[in-house]
């Protein structure tokens, strides 16, 4: 992957840099110097420049949507159904930084804050089957309330579990 920073999933032919460049985020000064940071580090160029503070979260997802055709989508419109949620491992919301956002009898709408995880969008799929996956980019920190908020319901849901099934006073025990 070293060889290919920007991922195996399909793509444009434009790369990150490029399309931080035209859209005005970043100078090809700012670029030149990512990318001999990007030499040293192994990491994706879109995270030195927000590290360096020269774009904003929000300015790389708008690159990355407009590198992979996958929509941005402000997450705070969206009705939060942890029902829906609840149908998905945890492990694949917690571990995966991505949400269920809607569903019909064909497809999932699923929320991402990183279209290169290959790992995550296998899960997606995995668990979304036999419906097909739309993946919508949203910022991570609107993602990051919304997984504290789940994280909560699933707290929550857990611990009306156990009191429904914690033996009465004085009855049985084992």
């Amino acid at each position: 992957m070293a060889d290919n920073p920007e991922g195996s999933m399909e793509k444009g032919s434009k790369r990150i840099g490029e399309i931080l460049i035209e859209k005005g985020f970043i100078t090809e000064a700012q670029l030149n110097d990512a990318l001999l940071d990007q030499k040293v580090t192994d990491k994706f160029l879109g995270m030195i420049l927000k590290e360096k503070g020269v774009i904003t979260d929000k300015e790389l997802m708008q690159a990355l949507a407009e590198q992979f055709g996958i929509q941005l989508v402000d997450i705070k419109t969206y009705y939060i159904d942890m029902e829906l949620a609840s149908k998905f491992t945890t492990s694949l919301i917690m571990d995966h930084k991505c949400f269920p956002l809607k569903e019909d009898e064909y497809t999932l709408t699923m929320a991402i804050v990183n279209p290169l995880n290959a790992v995550a969008i296998a899960k997606i799929e995995e668990e979304a089957s036999p419906r097909q996956v739309e993946l919508v980019l949203v910022l991570e920190s609107d993602l990051q309330e919304i997984l504290q908020q789940y994280k909560q319901y699933s707290g929550q849901r857990i611990q009306r579990l156990l009191k429904r099934n914690k033996p009465a006073e004085g009855g049985p025990t084992a």
